[in-house]
């Protein structure tokens, strides 16, 4: 069942990927420097997979996979959320390992002086992987 606007839909005589472990994968133009970052710094687990493929390793979900793209350029959308109980404490601990985090100061959508967005919904602040691919921690509820 999909759940939409509290409305539950059924899917109809379609069911391929009812039980499929689905998994999402994004690219880098240097997988040594990814894979510094991910384990070094954002201390995940990684497996290093066929032709170069990294696999990320995040307690209750599946792999993601970071794969190597010569003319890679970065997402300019988030493509992978940490959810954290603490945000100023994540926050603190990841700049004290040297992730800058993106400020933002525009009319409706402006960071605190920690880079911490508070603009309804939850708490969050995105930070660069050293490709450029936008991450976030946020703070779960």
């Amino acid at each position: 069942m999909f759940l939409f606007c509290n409305i539950k839909i059924k899917p109809k005589n379609f069911t391929m990927f009812k039980d499929v472990k689905a998994f999402s994968g994004y690219s880098a133009n240097d997988i040594g420097k990814a894979t510094t970052f991910y384990r070094d710094i954002l201390g995940l687990t990684i497996r290093e997979g066929m032709e170069d493929i990294l696999e990320l390793h995040i307690a209750g979900s599946t792999p993601v996979i970071i794969y190597p793209k010569p003319n890679h350029e970065p997402a300019t959308f988030t493509v992978l959320n940490f959810p954290v109980t603490d945000i100023e404490e994540a926050v603190a601990q990841l700049k004290g390992k040297g992730v800058v985090f993106e400020s933002y100061d525009e009319p409706n959508f402006k960071t605190d002086d920690d880079d911490i967005f508070h603009g309804g919904g939850p708490l969050i602040a995105w930070f660069k992987d050293p490709a450029g691919n936008i991450l976030s921690v946020i703070e779960k509820s």
